[in-house]
């Protein structure tokens, strides 16, 4: 082990022990000079080009303290727009240097950073907001949850949906009797809008002067740069990130693990275009199979990515919004009906005329509240407020598990047999490093 590496474990315990003390208390408690929590959030923000731009932007009214990117180029706006922030490539030296400075972190870059990212900043006690999917491998995933559990911090994951309208309306149409008892529920999508089914790139490039490469690629192997990686077309590969499915299915696949209170299935069930081992398909089609559940019955949902969709449903009168154009939608088939909306819930419509105007002219009573926003829950919870909806030890943490399942299906061509009641696949012996990660040297968190 370095001298490097000892010294930022070490540093790390301390950091940890001091954010495990930390909690919301009034200016005045505190002495003069030191800042409480509950005032203005001091903020680092870890990836701040691409989605990370609008996650900085969604914490901005408060104090953006600090900026971290590999990518200059990417991270042009974010910049220009918080000029007095301070810059930073690697965020682990922005912890390092800065962790007492910093109330709050944000993590926006790509999946496979977002583990080793996130679980730094909570080992210091450090309240976390991520993007979705949490992380890439469903290891990473239950160590956040169990580093989230242990910090005892405010946690949010970045599937905008659960904080959405839609997917409350959905909830309480559906809570109403709108469509019955609901057995099938289908989801689909545009993505990949970024190339898959491809085999790794030979051809040789110069590193763009904006790009620290090796930062990029933090705890990954590593591998020599291409366009073909970043930025954005990362998605696709397996080492970087989760496909069609870990992209969308956080927010579209949402509503239903939420309002049904999904949990593990039992089975998942993959079909796909030719697969290639770098990269996720062209196209899946995904059928979790979930057991009956805490009073309803079984239910299968089926995901389908590249741009291609269910059949229409039988007698559906409202041809006009069939198929739903946009990111994606979802349909839920009743035993009285069914609904359709978007990926995020919204655009809610029951597919029979005279029942959608009725619902929409008289909907059901509001009995879930609404969210402020997913920024908002977070910032909330990190003043001392009620948790996040979707926090990596609760909602998030399992839903990302369930989604990764699929990915795991998908990658191996066969359906998998899961145990519904811890997620672990039970008819297969898939290899270790596409479940549980190893981090690069200097990587580890």
């Amino acid at each position: 082990m370095s001298p490097r590496e000892m010294n930022r474990r070490s540093f790390l315990g301390q950091a940890a022990l001091a954010g495990a003390a930390a909690t919301v208390l009034p200016r005045h408690a505190l002495g003069m000079g030191h800042r409480a929590p509950s005032d203005t959030l001091n903020i680092a923000c870890i990836g701040v080009g691409g989605m990370g731009e609008q996650d900085v932007r969604g914490v901005r009214n408060e104090n953006i303290y600090a900026l971290c990117d590999v990518d200059d180029r990417q991270a042009a706006n974010s910049f220009r727009r918080f000029p007095e922030a301070k810059r930073y490539k690697d965020f682990r030296e922005m912890l390092e240097k800065e962790w007492a400075n910093i109330d709050a972190v944000t993590v926006s870059t790509p999946d496979h950073t977002h583990a080793v990212a996130s679980l730094m900043a909570l080992r210091m006690g450090k309240p976390v907001f991520c993007q979705k999917p949490l992380a890439r491998l469903m290891g990473e995933v239950r160590a956040l949850r169990e580093a989230a559990r242990t910090a005892g911090v405010a946690t949010q994951m970045g599937n905008q949906g659960h904080a959405g309208e839609g997917t409350r309306r959905l909830r309480e149409w559906y809570e109403a009797g709108a469509i019955g008892t609901v057995r099938e529920i289908h989801y689909w999508t545009n993505r990949p809008i970024w190339p898959q089914a491809i085999n790794r790139p030979l051809e040789k490039y110069h590193v763009p002067a904006h790009l620290d490469w090796d930062l990029w690629l933090g705890p990954v192997p590593h591998r020599p740069y291409h366009p073909a990686y970043a930025p954005f077309r990362w998605r696709g590969w397996w080492d970087f990130g989760t496909g069609a499915l870990g992209d969308i299915a956080c927010h579209s696949m949402d509503a239903a693990f939420w309002i049904l209170d999904l949990g593990f299935p039992e089975r998942v069930t993959p079909e796909s275009s030719p697969l290639f081992e770098e990269t996720a398909p062209a196209s899946s089609r995904v059928v979790y199979d979930f057991p009956a559940r805490r009073g309803r019955p079984a239910v299968k949902v089926v995901w389908r990515d590249g741009s291609f969709g269910p059949p229409r449903p039988e007698g559906i009168d409202q041809e006009e919004l069939w198929p739903l154009a946009g990111v994606g939608g979802q349909l839920w088939v009743g035993d009285d009906g069914a609904l359709l909306a978007d990926a995020y819930g919204g655009e809610l419509r029951h597919m029979d005329r005279d029942r959608d105007r009725e619902l929409q002219d008289n909907p059901p009573e509001e009995r879930y509240p609404r969210s402020p926003g997913v920024y908002e829950e977070w910032i909330e919870a990190c003043k001392g407020g009620p948790p996040a909806n979707s926090t990596f030890d609760g909602h998030a943490g399992s839903l990302t598990e369930m989604v990764l399942l699929g990915c795991l299906a998908v990658r191996a061509g066969r359906a998998l047999q899961v145990d519904p009641g811890s997620g672990r696949v039970t008819n297969a012996d898939l290899p270790e490093e596409w479940t549980e990660p190893t981090f690069r040297e200097g990587w580890s968190p």
